[in-house]
């Protein structure tokens, strides 16, 4: 198997096995079948190794005929700030311990680093545009609409820097925009680095 569909299929197992350990974790303490499915799909971070799990495993599978670099450096972007805004805002506010340790790694260390690479390594370059990453911000911006609307809905908010009951609209905005930011800026950087292994 080649480098980059073996890359893929390991990145495509962990997010299945970081998400598979979430759910167990719920299921053992009582959850429902739907009840653990509504409660995950509640993070940006399980929505996004979501999709990082199907799209590796179509690329997997497949291997180029179903690569789409804006595709991919998309997704890259969007994992990498999962990877970004937990170590920054996130890292030590729940136990880590036994498999919670072990998805905890999958998903907010493992392929928030391992996507980004095999985008790096092994997409067609030259093909991204200065305005991709706006695009791909949609589905950030898509996911705080939800997770607010959830979280006023009386579910508990996923995240407490969007926690408008705790923290104020105001502050929950600030955040929102600056992690908006960070986000676009890091897709430009991408698309300069793009162009510029283009040219090489």
């Amino acid at each position: 198997m080649p480098v980059a569909r073996l890359l893929a299929l390991v990145i495509c197992l962990a997010a299945c096995v970081g998400i598979g350990i979430e759910f167990q974790n719920l299921l053992g303490k009582g959850q429902s079948l739907v009840g653990a499915t509504w409660a995950l799909a509640g993070y940006f971070t399980i929505l996004t190794n979501a999709i990082v799990a199907v799209l590796f495993g179509m690329i997997a599978a497949a291997a180029g005929r179903t690569q789409r670099p804006r595709t991919v450096a998309g997704i890259a972007a969007a994992i990498a700030l999962v990877g970004v805004v937990f170590a920054l805002l996130l890292e030590g506010m729940r136990p880590l311990g036994g498999s919670v340790a072990v998805s905890d790694f999958l998903l907010h260390r493992f392929t928030p680093v391992a996507v980004p690479l095999y985008w790096l390594l092994f997409t067609r370059k030259g093909v991204l545009s200065w305005r991709d990453p706006l695009l791909w911000a949609l589905y950030p911006i898509a996911y705080l609409g939800y997770a607010l609307a959830r979280g006023l809905s009386g579910e508990r908010f996923a995240y407490p820097f969007i926690d408008v009951g705790a923290i104020g609209w105001m502050q929950a905005a600030v955040n929102a925009a600056a992690i908006g930011a960070g986000f676009v800026v890091a897709g430009q950087i991408m698309v300069f680095v793009d162009r510029l292994l283009a040219r090489r």
